[in-house]
């Protein structure tokens, strides 16, 4: 990772980089917090412009270097990849509670649009995401963020997202995801390059896909695998066709002994992404020697916790993290 900047030559490098300077900083879009909204992070020509949201807590030291701010969690939701919004959670939850939840803990979080599996296929949204993840670092210093403590959190399909951030890495190129191109661009994509890559300091997964490959189990039980399904999507094919894919995409492929701590929630009635699917990468990050791998099973839990009171499993999750990369 490079050196911190200070924070007026954020605009600068930002402007190198091709991106539009971060927004103006607003009060009132998450309790407690000073926001950035919209602030576009990609721009990949052929494609919409992905922007995320930060926002970091009131009671936050003034921006500085990269030392001296507050961790930063970084949110990759859901949506079967081909859905959802950066501002809101699964329709059962709080609205909002989540956000308002880390900025209470004293932890900014940056929310992610990213691109769906009917725009491209795999590692498309990835390579927006670990982006973003590179973003953040590089803007770090104007928003009173430390970038060297940055945590991941998303639930199914953006678990399956942070997973690989937390395992894969955030470079540009990432070791395994030689898939063929999946950005027919007409032109240089607009993005912050290496100089603010790095690794990520914890994960916590909410009911992730962990494995496609062909002969791992279905992931769900709701949807034959015969009539193809979201994952299919994601991959551009089925898995037993694009085998290679299916092995990139899994983030059991980058179980390693120095991951970092990894906290999977998951429901044991959870019929969308079946239990064994964090099962499988929690039982691969302790076969591989890491050294924090953990499974919480939630009893009754339908897929995005319906059945039962999302709050807890919420509140373990933030509260894991919070441990991790907090003060």
């Amino acid at each position: 990772m490079s050196d911190a900047l200070a924070p007026g030559a954020v605009s600068g490098l930002l402007a190198d980089a091709g991106l539009p300077p971060l927004p103006p900083a607003v009060r009132g879009a998450v309790a407690g917090a000073v926001s950035r909204c919209e602030a576009v992070y990609r721009v990949t020509p052929g494609f919409r412009p992905v922007a995320l949201d930060v926002h970091v807590p009131e009671a936050a030291s003034a921006p500085g270097d990269m030392g001296g701010g507050v961790p930063l969690v970084v949110w990759a939701h859901g949506g079967g990849w081909e859905q959802g919004d950066r501002r809101d959670t699964p329709g059962n939850w709080p609205q909002g509670w989540l956000f308002e939840a880390c900025v209470a803990a004293g932890l900014a979080v940056a929310t992610l649009d990213y691109r769906f599996s009917g725009e491209a296929a795999f590692p498309a949204a990835f390579d927006d995401v670990r982006a973003g993840v590179r973003y953040l670092r590089a803007v770090a210093p104007a928003l009173g963020v430390d970038g060297s403590r940055i945590a991941v959190m998303g639930e199914s399909a953006g678990g399956q997202l942070a997973a690989l951030l937390a395992l894969a890495g955030t470079g540009v190129d990432v070791d395994g995801l030689d898939v063929g191109a999946t950005d027919p661009a007409s032109g240089p994509v607009s993005e912050v390059g290496d100089a603010f890559a790095g690794p990520v300091q914890a994960a916590a997964l909410l009911y992730p896909p962990t494995d496609f490959t062909p002969a791992a189990a279905p992931i769900s039980s709701a949807f034959p695998e015969a009539e193809g399904g979201a994952d299919d999507r994601m991959l551009g094919g089925p898995a037993t066709e694009r085998p290679a894919v299916a092995i990139a995409a899994s983030p059991v492929t980058y179980a390693r002994p120095d991951a970092p701590p990894v906290l999977l929630l998951h429901g044991d009635a959870d019929s969308i992404v079946r239990l064994d699917q964090s099962v499988r990468l929690r039982d691969a990050l302790v076969a591989a020697g890491a050294p924090e791998a953990a499974l919480d099973v939630v009893a009754g839990a339908e897929h995005c916790f319906e059945g039962v009171d999302p709050v807890p499993p919420l509140e373990r999750a933030v509260a894991f993290l919070a441990a991790r990369i907090g003060v």
